[in-house]
């Protein structure tokens, strides 16, 4: 009886295993058919990748930069024409 009992276990344990590894497979299977789904739907959303928005953020913070430049720059023209006695 112990034989028997001992194989019955054996198998139970066995069977336990494979199926963990069943659901592994099917998790990881559910996992990948949801991240394919929402990198879809993102796609048909024409959301835009952090990687792009960083690049148009970067690029406007420059450009904000220059244009703050140029504003000081004509306003130091504009003053220096003054100063000769011109009218702008």
């Amino acid at each position: 009886m112990t034989q028997t009992s001992n194989r019955i276990f054996d198998d139970f344990a066995k069977m336990m295993t494979d199926a963990a590894g069943a659901a592994q497979g099917v998790q990881r299977e559910v996992e990948t058919v949801i991240r394919a789904q929402g990198e879809k739907f993102l796609r048909d959303m024409d959301v835009v990748s952090r990687e792009d928005f960083e690049a148009v953020r970067a690029m406007a913070e420059k450009a904000r930069e220059q244009n703050e430049s140029l504003e000081s720059r004509v306003a130091a023209l504009e003053a220096e024409i003054k100063g000769m006695g011109g009218n702008i």
